[in-house]
């Protein structure tokens, strides 16, 4: 490069030098002012050009011969006789067109060919990696049907490069939900018995590719999908991670170890697996690893060679197992299945294991996700968060108060005070829930719509909110929390079967399902509720859900997400 920007400076400064030395000036209709013979007729005479239209050469290419033969070729024409230039002449110019090239190719510069392997007769030839991709095809539209648990669907047109939680935000807007970021959309197939949640980056009409046709989309809260960021402990039990690096009890350099591809740790445990072309189920001795799930050929040897590969991560989606007892001939309800990301899927492509318990198969599935995804995972846990703090400035109230800085206040006065006395607040309390009672009564009163049918409030407005599910089983209000998400905090109200005036408060605590008997109760001749035998009453259930949702009171734990269904 160096050679050939000196040779274009030189070449620069040479065409420079000439064309100061060199100038001819030019008549306004091209011809040459010297040595030119006068015209007949009223153009005898031209007047010559002007500084200003004097032109400068910029190369040392001499334009008289071809001047010279165009205005003989004029005149010829205006004598009526044969333009044509007669053979002498011609020859003549011929003869000083060469020795004017081979005076411009001497006096040059040479100018070495920067592309030597390419010869004068042979096309350029470009790699296929220089060239610019080509225009990708703008996103087309694409209708997509979505269910919700109550069997209602909708359809939606959204673009062919819409991922899943677009898609879930979307329907969020059109049926007017809370975006909580806890919805999910569900890959559902009823005829292999399998459901899983999408992530959120994954690409909505790529999915539905492969779904069969009987397969579809569901409309579903998830908790539970992110919980592992929040407390990874839980999640991954010391006796089946295999770590490089311990993690020493942090739970960031836990989640950092995973997400390491160098550092990545290893999952092992026993597994129930389903032979291939059999009813039958096997013990096995699996390893989990970045490359793929593995089981051991000698109990629970991890050599190279007692290790044979059972399932991909890179072409597979790991699923639940909706009924894997009935269907499968499952040892228990702790199921799941890795099938590979195809349309048509035959039985014996599918990976069909069982866990003992929920928490190794929460910590299976767990670890398959991160280990196939990785940060991208990490990606969509924070994409909520940045949202939040970003409006973080337009939320009201602008400051949080932690429930541990509340304060017992009195505003009977015309300014509030603090209650510091234990004993006042204790009194104050009980006289604030007497004049609740007493306003409830007074509503109860209003809202009858005669003595003889008293249709009290408190006991139908519980019937309007959404974690109130009306007349489930048991069986039903447990599919319900399994579906959405098994963490602590997760509840929901029904009716009791046992008993038609009571309810049932089903609660979810490590990973457990528990089940609370909510009993009516009278007190001067008023109708309360209460959870743990008439000490804490409360006039209906709206009252009692709002108590235990600040207060643990009897539960194990106070009362965090509810269990919603929505009619798209």
């Amino acid at each position: 490069m160096n050679d050939i920007n000196s040779s274009l400076e030189s070449l620069n400064s040479a065409c420079n030098m000439q064309s100061d030395t060199d100038t001819v000036p030019l008549l306004q209709n091209g011809q040459h002012a010297s040595n030119q013979p006068a015209a007949s007729g009223s153009r005898s005479q031209q007047p010559q050009a002007s500084p200003k239209q004097k032109v400068q050469r910029s190369q040392p290419v001499h334009i008289l011969p071809i001047s010279e033969l165009w205005i003989f070729q004029r005149r010829k024409g205006r004598r009526g006789e044969s333009a044509e230039v007669p053979r002498s002449t011609e020859e003549m110019l011929n003869r000083r067109l060469q020795e004017e090239d081979q005076f411009r190719t001497s006096s040059l510069p040479a100018i070495p060919n920067p592309f030597p392997e390419l010869g004068p007769g042979s096309p350029p030839v470009v790699p296929p990696s220089s060239l610019p991709p080509p225009p990708s095809q703008p996103p087309t539209k694409q209708d997509v049907k979505v269910f919700s648990e109550d069997g209602t669907s909708k359809v939606v047109e959204i673009l062919t490069d819409m991922t899943s939680r677009d898609l879930c935000q979307l329907l969020v807007y059109k049926s007017h939900c809370v975006d909580d970021n806890s919805w999910t959309l569900v890959e559902h197939h009823p005829q292999l018995g399998l459901e899983r949640c999408l992530e959120d980056h994954e690409i909505v009409v790529q999915v539905e590719s492969t779904m069969p046709n009987e397969s579809k989309f569901l409309f579903r809260k998830n908790y539970a999908k992110y919980e592992f960021f929040k407390n990874p402990m839980n999640f991954f039990p010391d006796q089946m991670v295999t770590w490089c690096q311990p993690p020493n009890g942090n739970q960031a350099q836990l989640l950092q170890n995973f997400l390491n591809t160098s550092n990545c740790p290893e999952i092992q445990g026993f597994l129930q697996v389903k032979e291939v072309g059999r009813k039958s189920w096997k013990k096995l001795y699996v390893c989990l690893r970045r490359s793929g799930l593995y089981y051991s050929t000698k109990g629970t040897s991890k050599e190279p060679r007692h290790l044979q590969l059972l399932a991909d991560l890179e072409e597979s989606s790991i699923f639940y197992l909706i009924n894997g007892k009935k269907q499968y001939n499952a040892p228990n309800d702790y199921g799941m299945c890795i099938k590979p990301n195809k349309a048509k899927v035959e039985m014996k492509e599918l990976r069909l294991l069982c866990a003992e318990d929920e928490q190794i198969r929460t910590c299976w599935m767990t670890a398959f996700r991160l280990l196939k995804y990785g940060m991208l995972l990490y990606q969509n846990y924070r994409i909520p968060q940045q949202r939040k703090a970003l409006l973080s400035p337009f939320n009201t109230p602008v400051r949080s108060v932690s429930e541990n800085s509340l304060v017992a206040m009195d505003f009977s006065g015309q300014t509030g005070r603090v209650i510091d006395n234990p004993a006042e607040a204790q009194s104050a309390a009980l006289e604030e829930g007497h004049a609740w009672r007493k306003r409830s009564t007074r509503m109860n009163i209003l809202s009858s719509q005669s003595p003889l049918h008293p249709s009290t409030l408190n006991s139908v407005i519980h019937r309007t909110q959404h974690w109130f599910h009306g007349r489930i089983s048991r069986e039903e209000s447990h599919r319900i929390i399994k579906q959405q998400g098994l963490v602590d905090g997760l509840f929901l109200l029904r009716d009791s079967q046992s008993n038609p005036k009571a309810f049932v408060l089903t609660l979810c605590h490590h990973q457990k399902i528990k089940n609370f008997q909510i009993l009516p109760c009278e007190d001067d001749g008023q109708t309360f509720f209460t959870l743990d035998d008439g000490n804490t009453k409360f006039s209906d259930l709206i009252q009692l859900v709002d108590f235990y949702q600040l207060n643990k009171g009897v539960l194990p734990c106070k009362l965090k997400h509810h269990c919603i269904r929505v009619a798209l």
